[in-house]
């Protein structure tokens, strides 16, 4: 992710519009990030617009995809593994 941050910066060279309700003297952090397409690991986005016209799925057929889902026997994650990842991710924000 390209991230931007500059610390104390003028309100006077701001841009306008981002200038609105602050006071002229006054200084801001700035932090300017380029957004990112979400991608899943697969590597295209999915397009929920052909959901749109689709009925909601009956309690059968909710339950036999469970069922399929639990059968693909994916690894579990334990807490310890859980919060090490959630960590990670959040000291991302930190740098």
């Amino acid at each position: 992710m390209n991230k931007i941050v500059r610390e104390h910066y003028p309100v006077a060279n701001l841009p306008e519009d981002l200038r609105v309700g602050l006071d002229a003297d006054a200084r801001v952090r700035v932090v300017v990030e380029v957004e990112d397409e979400v991608v899943p690991k697969g590597g295209t986005a999915f397009d929920f617009s052909a959901l749109a016209d689709r009925p909601p799925l009956t309690v059968e057929e909710t339950l036999a995809l469970i069922k399929q889902v639990r059968e693909q026997d994916r690894p579990s994650v334990s807490m310890e593994e859980a919060v090490a990842r959630i960590r990670a991710l959040r000291d991302e924000w930190d740098d």
